[in-house]
């Protein structure tokens, strides 16, 4: 694993798609399913195709993956994607978000951070709370009823 860029404040460690233990976390995501997200047989890569930054702890009990993409045909929307966001770990998750935002903010300064949460697949009556508390906001909701967040680039 390497150190997240530039800020040695910041917990998340830079691994490459297909990492044993961000999969690992992954199969506990809400999202997973057996060959998604442009996964090939017998690959481990679970993010699937594109420019991408996949980030985990050192203590391995979160994840947070983003995914630069296109204008996406379900939902319309552009920019860099939150494709997924796991904490089993101690940290608040408002701030790991943060912290993932500053890198993407780094690599990708002038693209616009956006997420989707299926509020049907969760337990809280306030889907993506966490999102919500790092500072992002609603903005719709996907043909598929899923929430869209975003956050205005830095």
């Amino acid at each position: 694993m390497t150190r997240g860029l530039l800020d040695l404040d910041n917990p998340w460690l830079t691994v490459h798609d297909g990492d044993l233990r961000a999969l690992a976390l992954f199969k506990r995501h809400y999202s997973y399913r057996r060959r998604a997200h442009g996964q090939a047989r017998g690959s481990p890569t679970f993010i699937g195709q594109g420019e991408k930054m996949v980030l985990l702890t050192p203590d391995c009990l979160s994840l947070f993956a983003w995914q630069r993409s296109t204008i996406r045909r379900d939902s319309g929307q552009g920019g860099v994607c939150c494709t997924v966001f796991r904490n089993e770990g101690p940290q608040l998750s408002s701030e790991l978000v943060k912290m993932a935002d500053e890198l993407a903010d780094l690599r990708w300064p002038q693209e616009r951070p956006f997420t989707y949460v299926n509020p049907g697949k969760i337990q809280s009556t306030n889907p993506g709370y966490c999102f919500l508390a790092a500072g992002w906001r609603r903005c719709g909701v996907s043909k598929g009823g899923l929430v869209i967040l975003e956050r205005p680039p830095a």
